[in-house]
């Protein structure tokens, strides 16, 4: 495989995920410049409930379990993300996650996502895009459940 089509993976499998959807290809490849693969052994905990938010994580491979007040409320798998909201307003977790598999991460921390924005200053209107996606699928979850 070259590097151009490692770059290639990279892009499609940013595109999967949908906070980063609506990016170009550019963008795609700065998120990818910035992002660390991180591989974490099952049973491992990614994210504890309550520390202040360093990183967002994008499954690769394997499948995670988020845990909030000691209730297992969603597991992620491929393309599922996790950690933007309090990394994008220095909140803390509001959940825990760990490994239920071995697992491929893709992580941006906050240097990396303050690099992304200063240097793509375009790719904030796209994560926008990508998180009112998410607001909008978690508001239709929960009124759609009353």
């Amino acid at each position: 495989m070259t590097p151009g089509d490692r770059n290639k993976d990279a892009i499609e499998r940013f595109r999967a995920v949908p906070i980063f959807s609506a990016c170009s290809d550019t963008e795609l490849a700065e998120v990818d410049r910035v992002a660390d693969e991180v591989h974490v052994e099952a049973g491992r905990t990614i994210m504890t409930q309550g520390d202040l938010g360093q990183e967002l994580a994008v499954v690769i491979e394997g499948q995670v379990e988020v845990v909030r007040d000691g209730t297992t409320i969603a597991t992620l798998g491929p393309g599922s993300y996790f950690g933007e909201i309090a990394l994008l307003d220095s909140l803390t977790r509001t959940a825990s996650v760990t490994a239920v598999t071995d697992v491929v991460l893709e992580v941006i921390d906050r240097r990396g996502l303050n690099t992304l924005l200063d240097d793509v200053p375009s790719i904030a209107r796209s994560l926008l895009a990508g998180m009112s996606q998410r607001v909008a699928e978690l508001e239709d979850k929960v009124l759609g459940s009353d």
